[in-house]
């Protein structure tokens, strides 16, 4: 019995020693509202009393802010180990044996106390402020709708303003333009898209203001933050994807940059060589000026396609099914549509190696004659005498004939022929003089070589005579044809030649013969009818 005794005087000591202890250990109090509820001087589970007083404060905080918050509603429930106040199921605080063994409360009272105070003063508190709170909030709201008003008045404004200075400067512009000369319609239809550019721009301005107000006056209300919050994430996710994912593809992207970089200067680089070799700083054997700039862009094209094959699998997207399946597609449509213009792009290929004209050259493709104005992968464009400007697929020139007057006129010299047929009576050697003095005597006739005559078929009533004269300037032909049949003219009429067909003599009475009277001999007399009168 004694032992016993002994016993409970040496528990009774160490509790003593133990509360002790504990009173002289600072604490930390719970403070809502600057007014301070409750004070732990005891840690629970892993909770330290400093960490403890700061979860109570944060729950009672978030519990004070709901706007169904009652106070009547807490409850307070008592285990073996723990006192455990709830609201509507979740847990505010627990009493632990430690927190009762500071106090001459048992665990229960003491939670009860706890229980009492929170009533009371969270009571106190919602009753003081609710009607104020509401009111500060209300006015917070009219706050942010006056200001949304205001700065939807302000864009409204400041859009007329643009608009106005824009009329303003179109109209000047169209006055100095319709002063020159210069046609104003296409501006004039151009202004209305203008305006209509700017009242979309404007909306989307208003939109955006209206948006980014709604989050702001949910914020306001408790019970709306959640609503705040998730028109918030519908901007703000998709920046935040879209930033992490180029951060992300940063390294891709420099990866191209390199791939590109590289390729673009190997393009600059062989577009110089090209250049030098068309404008002669340097040959090469069997490599003709002309063909450098068409070659350097068909290397040009082969190498950025290249560089698209090797960054394809760096594009963002690329393997996704979707990007492949639709790559795929315009491929086939490509092909399937393009068929014509593979040809042509081929047969311009091809004719750039050929070499058959350039551009300046007079030549003739089918029927058709003119200067070739431009060549290109696609077509050609030719210019006729007549200013007629002619487009010729490539294929159609490659799958027929063309003939080139400019080619060796500089060189050899272009012939030009023409023919005429003279009578039996006439002799061929003046007839060859004639038509020989004609030629040289003719405006863009070489002197040498010298011209030429070919007596080229003997018919039933003439001869054909056919000059050939050389020029090099075959872009005027038709000028030179032009003034050569005027001096043939001139100088068979100055020589008493006619150059009617003796077919019409065969029909006519035979009197007066078939040239100017001003290059008659003043001797000439009108031939009659030979008729022999027999005795």
């Amino acid at each position: 019995m004694r032992k016993l005794y002994v016993l409970l005087a040496s528990i009774f000591i160490c509790l003593t020693s133990v509360k002790a202890q504990i009173q002289t250990e600072t604490g930390y109090p719970v403070v809502i509202n600057q007014d301070t509820l409750l004070t732990f001087y005891t840690g629970q589970g892993l909770f330290s009393p400093a960490e403890r007083a700061q979860a109570v404060t944060k729950r009672i905080n978030t519990l004070i802010n709901r706007i169904d918050f009652n106070p009547d509603s807490l409850i307070l429930k008592n285990d073996s180990a723990l006192s455990v106040i709830t609201y509507q199921g979740q847990m505010v605080l627990a009493v632990n044996n430690r927190d009762a063994a500071i106090t001459e409360f048992s665990r229960p009272q003491l939670a009860s106390s706890y229980l009492a105070i929170l009533k009371k003063q969270l009571g106190n508190l919602i009753d003081n402020n609710s009607i104020r709170q509401l009111i500060t909030n209300v006015l917070e709201a009219v706050a942010v709708i006056v200001l949304l008003i205001l700065l939807i008045w302000a864009v409204n404004r400041a859009f007329r303003w643009l608009k106005l200075k824009i009329i303003k400067a179109w109209e000047s512009r169209l006055t100095k333009l319709a002063a020159k000369g210069a046609p104003v319609s296409y501006a004039n239809r151009i202004l209305p898209l203008i305006n209509s550019l700017l009242r979309l721009v404007r909306f989307i301005i208003i939109i955006l203001l209206v948006y980014l107000a709604l989050p702001v006056l949910f914020f306001i209300f408790p019970s709306s933050k959640p609503y705040a919050t998730l028109l918030l994430s519908y901007i703000v996710d998709p920046l935040k994807s879209i930033l992490l994912a180029f951060i992300r593809y940063i390294p891709n992207l420099l990866t191209i940059a390199v791939i590109f970089t590289v390729t673009h200067y190997i393009v600059k680089l062989i577009k110089f060589i090209a250049r030098e070799i068309e404008q002669g700083a340097f040959s090469i054997n069997g490599f003709y000026p002309e063909w450098a700039m068409p070659t350097s862009n068909i290397i040009k094209v082969l190498l950025y396609a290249f560089m698209f094959v090797v960054i394809f699998p760096y594009l963002p997207g690329s393997d996704s099914k979707v990007f492949q399946g639709v790559t795929v597609f315009l491929g086939v449509l490509f092909s399937l549509g393009s068929s014509s213009a593979i040809s042509n792009m081929v047969a311009g290929i091809v004719l750039t190696y050929m070499r058959p004209f350039k551009v300046g050259d007079r030549v003739k493709v089918g029927d058709i004659t003119g200067d070739v104005i431009e060549k290109n992968i696609l077509v050609t464009r030719l210019r006729t005498i007549k200013n007629e400007d002619i487009t010729v697929p490539n294929s159609t020139i490659l799958n027929g004939h063309t003939v080139n007057y400019t080619s060796t006129a500089k060189t050899l010299g272009l012939i030009l022929n023409t023919t005429i047929t003279i009578g039996y009576d006439a002799p061929w050697q003046q007839i060859h003089q004639l038509m020989i003095s004609a030629a040289e005597t003719t405006e863009g006739i070489l002197a040498e070589p010298k011209p030429f005559v070919l007596q080229t078929a003997l018919n039933d009533f003439n001869v054909s005579y056919q000059i050939n004269a050389y020029t090099n300037l075959s872009n005027q032909m038709a000028g030179i044809y032009s003034r050569l049949h005027q001096n043939i003219q001139d100088k068979f009429n100055e020589a008493g030649v006619e150059i009617m067909s003796p077919h019409y003599s065969a029909l006519r009475d035979g009197n007066h013969i078939q040239i100017p009277n001003d290059s008659l001999p003043d001797d000439y007399k009108t031939r009659g009818f030979h008729i022999k009168k027999e005795e």
